[in-house]
């Protein structure tokens, strides 16, 4: 792992994760190239950045539920080559149901060349700290869809509540969000602004 890179789980502590391209549980429908554990791997950078969102949602009684941080470029080229096989409908209904493979990337939900790989972007939600219970959101993490923009239409009162929470203690920690993706966040002073790494998650 590079220097300036670590566990997120190992610097800011309290922080729950679950690293989704380790697991089945992701829109390919096995573990990506790169994920060798089920762990968040993060710049220094972030992880200071990750303390403080940890300490403001505390205060307003939520816990942060991380899902995805660094990305090696492997596993962004793996999407590539998912995209062009031919559709077997696993995780179509789930992940993409309105849109076809190669649409993920002209409609900006999965790139050639990803934040994520410049190890500040992370990817997550919050739930709530009394029960444990994640916080309604209008869909999940990967779905592909309008509904997850910033401000869709379709979701309920709460679940709109439950989205500005999380941008805003996003933002006021150092965190530019993404408009296509309610639960994607990239810091604004980021290290490596120009760096995609490819060193796996092991």
């Amino acid at each position: 792992m590079k220097d300036d890179f670590v566990y997120v789980d190992e610097v800011v502590p309290g922080i729950r994760w679950d690293a989704k391209y380790a697991t089945w549980d992701n829109f390919t429908g096995k573990p990506v190239d790169g994920y060798l554990v089920n762990r968040i791997v993060g710049t220094k950078a972030l992880c200071a950045a990750l303390e403080k969102a940890r300490d403001k949602a505390e205060s307003l009684g939520f816990g942060l539920l991380l899902w995805d941080g660094y990305r090696p470029q492997r596993a962004v080229n793996r999407f590539m080559s998912w995209a062009e096989e031919p559709e077997d409908g696993r995780k179509k209904s789930r992940h993409y149901p309105n849109i076809d493979r190669p649409q993920m990337f002209e409609k900006g939900y999965v790139a050639t060349k990803s934040g994520h790989s410049r190890g500040s972007t992370v990817d997550l939600t919050i739930y709530h700290l009394a029960s444990g219970e994640l916080a309604p959101m209008g869909g999940d993490h990967d779905l592909m869809d309008v509904v997850s923009h910033h401000g869709a239409e379709g979701v309920t009162p709460e679940e709109a509540k439950n989205r500005l929470h999380l941008r805003a203690i996003m933002e006021d920690c150092g965190f530019n969000s993404y408009e296509y993706e309610w639960w994607h966040y990239n810091l604004k002073d980021e290290p490596y602004p120009d760096t995609y790494f490819d060193f796996p998650i092991e």
